[in-house]
C-alpha cells in the first residue's frame, strides 16, 4: 500500500478548512506619532494604520496608542486579530460607536434590567452565601453611587427592575467617553453579563481581576465541587484577555 503524508482524520481536515487565512505580517517597524489635531496615530513602516473602514487608527492619548502599537509589534509571521483585543475595540469604536453611540448605549444599559448580580441561587447554601458576600456590596455601591436600587430574584425567574434604576443605569452608561470608553464598556458588560461589574471597573471600584472573579462565582463554585474542564478553562482565559484589554482601554483612553 502506498504511504501518504496527508492527515486521514476528516474532523481535523474540516477544522483546518474552516480556519480563516490570516494575512502575513506586512510591516517591519511600528511607531506612534502625534498628528496636527493632537491625536496619537499608530504607524506601520511610516504609514498610518487604518481601521476596517479605512479611518486613521488614532487615539486621544499616547499611552492608549502605545498599547495598541504593542499588539501590532507582537505579531510574528501573520497578523492574528484574535490576539489583538485592544486593536479590535479601537477599530469598533472608530468605525461604529463614533458614528452613532445610541445603539451601544441602549445595548449596554439594557443589562440593568437583568443584571447577573440580581439572580441568586436557592441552593446549595454555600453558593448562595458566596453570592451574597460578593455581590451585595456592589449593589449597595450602585445605590450609593448612582441611586440605583435593584430587586433580587431567586433562580432564573425574571424580576422587573424599578424604572428609576433603569434610568440611573442608562445615565451612567451615557456618561462614558465616546467612542473609546463606551466601546470598552460594551465589552466589559457583555463578557461579564453585568453592567454593575462594568461600571465598578470603570469607576475603579473593582480591579479587572476582581470583577472577573465576581462574574464567575457560580462557575468557580462548580469547579470546586466537580473539577475544571480544560476547554472551558482555555475559553475563559481568552475571554478574560478581552475583558482586561477593555479595562485597560478605559483607563488609558
Amino acid at each position: 500500500m502506498a504511504s501518504t503524508d496527508q492527515d486521514p482524520d476528516p474532523i481535523r481536515i474540516s477544522q483546518r478548512a474552516m480556519r480563516p487565512t490570516l494575512p502575513r505580517r506586512f510591516y517591519t517597524e511600528v511607531a506612534v506619532t502625534q498628528d496636527e489635531e493632537g491625536r496619537f496615530s499608530v504607524r506601520l513602516d511610516g504609514r498610518g494604520a487604518r481601521t476596517t473602514a479605512r479611518r486613521p487608527l488614532a487615539l486621544p492619548t499616547q499611552a492608549a496608542a502605545e498599547a495598541v502599537a504593542q499588539e501590532w509589534q507582537a505579531q510574528r509571521d501573520v497578523v492574528d486579530p484574535s490576539t489583538m483585543p485592544m486593536t479590535r475595540m479601537v477599530m469598533a469604536a472608530l468605525d461604529t460607536v463614533s458614528d452613532d453611540p445610541r445603539p451601544i448605549v441602549a445595548e449596554v444599559a439594557k443589562y440593568g434590567g437583568s443584571d447577573l448580580l440580581c439572580y441568586r441561587a436557592a441552593e446549595p447554601q454555600s453558593l448562595a452565601d458566596r453570592q451574597t458576600a460578593c455581590w451585595d456590596p456592589l449593589l449597595s455601591w450602585m445605590h450609593e453611587r448612582y441611586g440605583a436600587r435593584f430587586v433580587l430574584a431567586e433562580g432564573v425567574m425574571y424580576a422587573a427592575q424599578p424604572q428609576p434604576t433603569i434610568e440611573a443605569v442608562e445615565t451612567a452608561v451615557r456618561a462614558m467617553p465616546v467612542p473609546f470608553g463606551l466601546a470598552a464598556m460594551h465589552v466589559l458588560t457583555t463578557l461579564s453579563g453585568s453592567v454593575v461589574l462594568a461600571l465598578a471597573v470603570a469607576q475603579g471600584r473593582l480591579t479587572p481581576e476582581a470583577a472577573w472573579a465576581a462574574a464567575h462565582v457560580d462557575e468557580d463554585h462548580q469547579i470546586e465541587r466537580w473539577g475544571a474542564d480544560e476547554e472551558a478553562t482555555l475559553r475563559r482565559s481568552r475571554r478574560f484577555a478581552d475583558f482586561a484589554a477593555a479595562a485597560k482601554l478605559l483607563a488609558l483612553a
